[in-house]
C-alpha cells in the first residue's frame, strides 16, 4: 500500500432516508489549504447537472480539530489548512433513478462516482483506495462493478465482496460505478474476456440465459471489428471484466458508457421471459442499446476528441465532433446486430428507414447543423423545449445518418473495397488502443478528412462540410442506389395532417409542438394547447386520428382549445397526409453497407 494513497469510504448510511456517508482520508493535504470540488457534470451526458446539490452536510478534521470549510461556489470548498492528514465527511443525497447519478432505498444502492466522490485538487493523479462498505441490518447485498479489487491490501475485496477497491487516479475512480444489492446475474466470455450482466428490479421469468447469448454475438463482434488480429477486449487496461449494470422498471430506458462498464435502465417489458422464443420490438430496442454502450467502450472512452483529453468536470467542455461520438456509435449500433446475425436485412432496413423518416420529419434539421448540435449540447440538446423540433437537429439520429452517407460515399469511390470500418480503425489504432497508458490525446476539431483520407484514400472534406457543418440533407437515395438498395416514401395514414405533436396532459389531448410552416402553424395554434373540439365534436385523449379522417386534405375545420384559462378558436386549412415512413429494400442480394 502506497503511503499517499487517498482514501474514499462510502456507507449506504440510511437506505430509507436515500443517503449515502462519505469519508475521505487525504494523507498529504495542501498545507495552504485544500481544496475540493464535485463534478458538475458527468462524461456521457452533456449538461451541467449541479450534482453538489445534493450534498447536505460536510465537516473536515484535521486529528481531532474542526476545521473551517468555506463552499466558493456551486460546486468547490476551500478547507482550512491541516499539517497533518485530512479528514472530510459529508452526507449525499441519493434518489435519482437514472444513469446519471445515485440511487439508494432498501431494495439495492446504486451511485456514479461523479455524484459522490470529492475531487482532490492538485492531487487528482494521487492513486486512490475505495472502501465500500454493507449497509446496517441489511443482508445478503452483493457488490457489482468493474473497479478492480485492492488484492495487495489487507481488507481487500474478494469478488463482489465489500471491502477494498482499487484506482490509480480521481478520473478511474469516477468511472467505475458500482451496483450494490441482491440482482438477477449473468456471466459469460466473448474472445476470452469476462463479463456480467446484472439486473436490478422485479423482473420475473427472465431469461438470462437468452440475453447473455445474445450479448456475446455482439461483444465477440465489436471486440473482433476494432481489434481484427489480436481479438483483445479493449478494457482489460483497465478492469478484468465488463460489466453491464441494467435499472428495470416499469417504463424507463437509457444508457451511459464507462471505460469498463455501462449503466442501463430498460422496461421490464423490454426483457425476454422463459418459455417464450420470440424477438420483440422491444428486445431489440435493447440489444440496440447494449450494442450502442458497448461501442462506445472504443469510441468516446479511449477515442475521444481532444476537448475531452482530459476532461474539465468543472464546466463545459465543447466540441463540434458529438455527431461523430455518438452519431457513428447509433450508426453501429443497429448494423452490428445486424452483422452479429441477431435482426435479418429486412428488420435493419427497418431500423434505418425510421431513422430517415424521424430525421426528415422536423424543419430544425435545415436551421442547425449536427457540427452545431453537438457544441450546443448543454444548451439546446440536453434542454429542449416545445419548439425543439422546429430549431435544432440531434447529433445521435442525423448523426448516425451522415455516417450512413459517408459509408455509402466511401465505398462507392473504393468500388467497395473500403468503408467507414477502415476509418474506425485508423481512429482506434491512433488515439483509442493506448489512451490511458500515454498522455492524454483525441481527435482534433478539423481532423476527420484527413483520417478518412489516410484510411480510405477518400477526400471527404466536400462532404463534411456540407452535411456535417452544413444542413443540406443527405443525398441517400441516390448513395443507397450505388449499393443496389431502394428508398422510397409513403404515408402510414390517410388522415389528413394538423402537422402538430400531441400529448396526453391532465388526462386531455394536448399540442405538445408546432412544426414551423404547416397547418396548425398558419391557423395561430400554439404548444400548450387544450384540444377542446373539432367543429362542434369533442377531443379527448384518444378519438383526435378519427375525428380528423372525416375530413379531406385543403378542408377547412374549426378548432376550441384552452389556452391557459381562455377559450379560443381556430380556423385551420388541413394539410395532406405526411409522406412518414421511409421504406429502403434491396434492388438484389448484395453484401454492400450491410
Amino acid at each position: 500500500m502506497l503511503m499517499n494513497e487517498i482514501i474514499y469510504t462510502i456507507t449506504p448510511h440510511d437506505p430509507a432516508g436515500h443517503r449515502f456517508l462519505v469519508e475521505i482520508s487525504i494523507p498529504v493535504p495542501n498545507p495552504e489549504g485544500q481544496k475540493v470540488s464535485l463534478p458538475a457534470w458527468i462524461p456521457g451526458s452533456y449538461l451541467i447537472r449541479d450534482f453538489a446539490r445534493n450534498i447536505e452536510t460536510i465537516e473536515a478534521r484535521c486529528g481531532t480539530k474542526k476545521l473551517l470549510i468555506e463552499k466558493t461556489d456551486n460546486h468547490h470548498w476551500q478547507i482550512q489548512a491541516c499539517q497533518e492528514p485530512l479528514h472530510i465527511t459529508y452526507t449525499v443525497y441519493a434518489w435519482d433513478l437514472s444513469v446519471r447519478s445515485a440511487h439508494l432505498d432498501e431494495t439495492h444502492g446504486f451511485f456514479n462516482g461523479t455524484s459522490v466522490f470529492l475531487q482532490i485538487h492538485e492531487q487528482e493523479e494521487q492513486p486512490c483506495l475505495l472502501d465500500l462498505r454493507p449497509p446496517k441490518n441489511i443482508r445478503n447485498w452483493k457488490v457489482y462493478t468493474s473497479l478492480p479489487e485492492a488484492k495487495k491490501h489487507p481488507n481487500g475485496a474478494t469478488r463482489h465482496g465489500f471491502g477494498m477497491y482499487s484506482a490509480p487516479n480521481y478520473d478511474a475512480l469516477i468511472d467505475h460505478p458500482v451496483e450494490m444489492g441482491t440482482p438477477q446475474v449473468v456471466t459469460f466470455k466473448a474472445c476470452g474476456a469476462a463479463h456480467e450482466m446484472v439486473f436490478t428490479g422485479q423482473i420475473p421469468n427472465l431469461d438470462l440465459a437468452r440475453i447473455a447469448a445474445d450479448t456475446a454475438r455482439i461483444c465477440e463482434y465489436q471486440i473482433k471489428f476494432f481489434e481484427p488480429e489480436t481479438h483483445k477486449a479493449p478494457f482489460l487496461d483497465s478492469s478484468d471484466r465488463y460489466v453491464f449494470m441494467t435499472m428495470v422498471t416499469g417504463k424507463d430506458y437509457g444508457g451511459l458508457e464507462h471505460r469498463s462498464s455501462t449503466a442501463l435502465m430498460a422496461s421490464r417489458n423490454d426483457l425476454p421471459t422463459l418459455g417464450n422464443p420470440e424477438q420483440s420490438e422491444q428486445y431489440r430496442n435493447f440489444l440496440g442499446l447494449v450494442s450502442h454502450e458497448y461501442f462506445h467502450t472504443w469510441n468516446v472512452k479511449r477515442i475521444k476528441p481532444k476537448a475531452f483529453a482530459p476532461y474539465n468536470l468543472n464546466t463545459e467542455n465543447h466540441t463540434c465532433l458529438l455527431w461523430v461520438f455518438e452519431g457513428f456509435t447509433s450508426y453501429y449500433d443497429d448494423l452490428t446486430l445486424l452483422r452479429a446475425g441477431l435482426i435479418t436485412q429486412e428488420q435493419y432496413l427497418g431500423l434505418l428507414g425510421k431513422t430517415i423518416a424521424n430525421v426528415h420529419g422536423l424543419p430544425g434539421r435545415f436551421k442547425q447543423s449536427v457540427a452545431q448540435s453537438s457544441f450546443d449540447a448543454w444548451t439546446k440538446f440536453y434542454k429542449q423545449d416545445e419548439n425543439a423540433p422546429n430549431a435544432i437537429v440531434s447529433y445521435y439520429s442525423k448523426g448516425s445518418l451522415v455516417a450512413l452517407g459517408l459509408d455509402l460515399t466511401i465505398r462507392n469511390a473504393t468500388h467497395n473495397e473500403k468503408s467507414l470500418d477502415d476509418v474506425m480503425q485508423l481512429l482506434w489504432q491512433r488515439y483509442g488502443r493506448d489512451f490511458f497508458n500515454k498522455p492524454a490525446d483525441g481527435l482534433k476539431e478539423d481532423e476527420l478528412a484527413s483520417i478518412i483520407n489516410n484510411a480510405t484514400g477518400v477526400d471527404a472534406s466536400d462532404y463534411i462540410a456540407r452535411f456535417a457543418h452544413g444542413t443540406e440533407d443527405i443525398p441517400l437515395k441516390e448513395l443507397l442506389a450505388t449499393q443496389n438498395m431502394t428508398l422510397s416514401w409513403k404515408n402510414s395514414s390517410n388522415t389528413p395532417s394538423l402537422d402538430v405533436r400531441t400529448k396526453v396532459a391532465d388526462n386531455a389531448c394536448q399540442i405538445g409542438s408546432v412544426l414551423e410552416n404547416g397547418a396548425a402553424h398558419k391557423a395561430g395554434l400554439s404548444a400548450g394547447d387544450t384540444l377542446v373540439a373539432i367543429d362542434g365534436i369533442k377531443v379527448d385523449t384518444g378519438n383526435l386520428d378519427m375525428l380528423l379522417k372525416r375530413y379531406q386534405p385543403g378542408q377547412s375545420i374549426l378548432i376550441h382549445v384552452f389556452r391557459r384559462d381562455e377559450l379560443r378558436s381556430f380556423t385551420v386549412a388541413l394539410n395532406p397526409p405526411v409522406l412518414n415512413e421511409c421504406v429502403i429494400e434491396p434492388m438484389q442480394k448484395t453484401s454492400g453497407v450491410c
